[in-house]
């Protein structure tokens, strides 16, 4: 096969959601992902060497992949398995004083026109994926609504009053009821 996969290591400053993501597609290419389940996940017609093999691979994997503030973390852990999960609880599992700080980021993102919409719509989805890496979700009509709540006032469809829409803005005329 011989690919090379070029993974940004994780330096705590960076998105841990995200380089998770690309960690656990890397895994599943070298077919290691099973290793972090622990050797007891792994097919019983699988011999101990090759258990101990993919267990090896998913561990180097990581730890290649890991600033070394961070490595030193985690190195101790005595498997795979439990590195993984210390590595979740540091710095996936937040606090109730970081999910408050994401919550309000959401709730008081707002968009500026002198910034390129993707970049503003990328940084929106940022907030939304942290929230949802450490188990808050929300519904697509939740998400809608807090998206069009922070467009800038002139952009937002839904703040422009009625009788101003059907002067202004005729495309819009069969959306308007009478």
């Amino acid at each position: 096969m011989g690919s090379k996969w070029d993974i940004e290591k994780f330096t705590r400053d960076n998105d841990f959601g995200l380089w998770k993501v690309k960690m656990e597609a890397v895994l599943i290419q070298l077919k290691c992902e099973k290793a972090l389940k622990g050797e007891g996940a792994l097919p019983v017609t699988m011999s101990q060497a090759e258990k101990t093999e993919m267990v090896n691979k998913a561990r180097s994997v990581i730890v290649l992949c890991l600033r070394d503030k961070i490595l030193r973390e985690v190195a101790k852990e005595p498997n795979t398995t439990s590195m993984w999960s210390k590595l979740e609880s540091l710095y996936l599992t937040k606090p109730l004083t970081h999910r408050k700080f994401l919550k309000q980021q959401l709730y008081s993102f707002k968009m500026v026109e002198s910034k390129a919409i993707m970049e503003q719509l990328t940084e929106f989805n940022k907030i939304l994926n942290d929230l949802e890496n450490i188990e808050v979700h929300f519904e697509d009509e939740d998400k809608a609504i807090l998206l069009l709540c922070a467009l800038p006032y002139l952009l937002n469809p839904s703040r422009i009053p009625c009788s101003m829409a059907k002067k202004t803005l005729p495309p819009w005329k069969k959306f308007i009821r009478h």
